[in-house]
């Protein structure tokens, strides 16, 4: 296999074109930590480059534990797949290997668990804490999580709210500094519709991938409620998402420029509709899940760039 091909490879392996995700999570929180900076403190670039890096790590790690535990089950073998679910099948493809991933797997939750000791010990410790809890969603993601119904709600912690507010504490956090004082109340608010966000992309995805899974072993809001269920579901997590947004301005916690963040409410809206109407259609589904994975996307891109706004 040629270089250029092996990147390719080893890039559709780690889900690349998901990883925009991250990112995207991280400048919510870098945003939120030029707003409440105190005066005396700065934020480096290297701290930002670094947290968004460790981050992508992560998000990295966690999809290669779950394509080598999908491969491992045999999910892979039976999942049907769509531009945005099923994953990647370079394993079945043989263009790479069970060990390659599995080391791969390994090691970059060794490279993001390593940045998020380090900001543990500079920035505060409750940084630590929630390093154990994203490591532990990473590694016990199918294994346990999935079979106890709570795959989808890790998932919106830690790769949703929870690398919100890591962000923040790490850029702003004194080691010494009370618990209590360290997250205002806004920043744990404007945390929350990434993370339900974040769930609600895995939701979606599923209802394709739900029979597979069941062969597989997992237990998932699809497979234990049932399309119908879960689809009604994923619509009252749009709705609570948006209702979020929406009600923080009216109450003063937020500016007004939050509303930016409502911008991809009619995309939303379509997939709602779509996934309440076709929810055991996977074919009438695929637009759905595309629009959800933009709406996704586009919201926390949007809340981000409604903070940057306030600072100007």
């Amino acid at each position: 296999m040629q270089k250029q091909n092996k990147i390719v490879v080893w890039l559709n392996q780690i889900r690349a074109n998901f990883l925009i995700l991250a990112v995207l999570l991280v400048l919510i929180g870098i945003a939120l930590s030029y707003k409440y900076l105190p005066a005396n403190q700065s934020i480096r670039w290297f701290d930002m480059a670094l947290i968004i890096f460790g981050t992508v790590v992560a998000h990295a790690s966690v999809n290669l534990f779950n394509e080598y535990s999908d491969h491992q089950t045999g999910i892979d073998t039976n999942t049907k797949r769509t531009p945005f679910s099923g994953g990647s099948g370079m394993m079945n493809s043989g263009l790479t290997k069970p060990t390659e991933v599995l080391i791969a797997s390994v090691l970059t939750l060794v490279i993001s668990a390593s940045i998020g000791i380090y900001y543990g010990i500079t920035a505060h410790w409750s940084v630590l804490l929630i390093l154990l809890i994203g490591a532990f969603s990473i590694v016990f993601y199918t294994p346990l999580l999935t079979k106890l119904v709570l795959g989808e709600l890790f998932s919106g912690l830690t790769l949703g709210t929870m690398v919100v507010l890591g962000t923040f504490i790490s850029l702003t956090a004194t080691p010494g500094q009370p618990i209590l004082t360290l997250l205002p109340f806004e920043v744990i608010m404007i945390s929350i519709p990434p993370g339900i966000l974040t769930a609600l992309l895995l939701l979606l995805n599923q209802f394709p991938d739900s029979e597979a899974d069941r062969k597989g072993g997992r237990n998932h809001l699809v497979i234990k409620f049932g399309y119908k269920s879960a689809a009604i579901i994923y619509a009252i997590g749009v709705v609570a998402t948006f209702v979020i947004i929406l009600v923080l301005p009216l109450v003063g916690i937020s500016s007004f420029w939050l509303y930016l963040g409502l911008l991809p409410l009619p995309i939303i809206f379509k997939a709602t509709v779509t996934t309440l109407k076709s929810y055991n259609n996977v074919d009438q589904l695929i637009p759905a899940l595309g629009a959800n994975i933009a709406t996704v996307l586009l919201t926390d891109a949007l809340l981000a760039a409604s903070i940057f706004i306030t600072l100007i």
